[in-house]
């Protein structure tokens, strides 16, 4: 299914959401989540331990981190191994740089202006 496809559900027109590393990032569960498995690669249920939320919330939470690609999961005989995959964060760190030149160039810009109106001040 394409981004911009129309979907009907009870009879009113919808769009299916498009999920990327922003979303996956916004919330601190999922957060917390990225962080335990950038360091263990654990089964969901070992995920679910550390948590004191419900294993259902869990794994709607691993499902965004999934469906983001910033987790991928293995199956290893009965088990789900869930794994982090961080260098989707670049997007994350490229859109932070580029925000950070921007308004660093606007504050320099604001910076020169204020002195400039106090050296007009102190001429007068």
């Amino acid at each position: 299914m394409l981004y911009n496809e129309k979907i009907l559900c009870n009879g009113t027109v919808t769009y299916p959401m498009r999920r990327d590393v922003f979303q996956a990032i916004a919330d601190p569960n999922r957060r917390a989540i990225l962080s335990l498995l950038a360091t263990h690669r654990l089964t969901l249920n070992g995920v679910a331990e550390k948590f004191r939320i419900s294993r259902p919330a869990i794994s709607r939470h691993i499902k965004i981190l999934k469906e983001c690609g910033l987790v991928v999961i293995h199956q290893q005989g009965r088990e789900r191994y869930c794994e982090a995959k961080l260098d989707r964060l670049q997007e994350v760190s490229d859109w932070v740089e580029t925000s950070r030149q921007l308004w660093e160039g606007r504050l320099d810009r604001l910076d020169e202006y204020l002195k400039e109106i106090q050296k007009d001040k102190k001429g007068r």
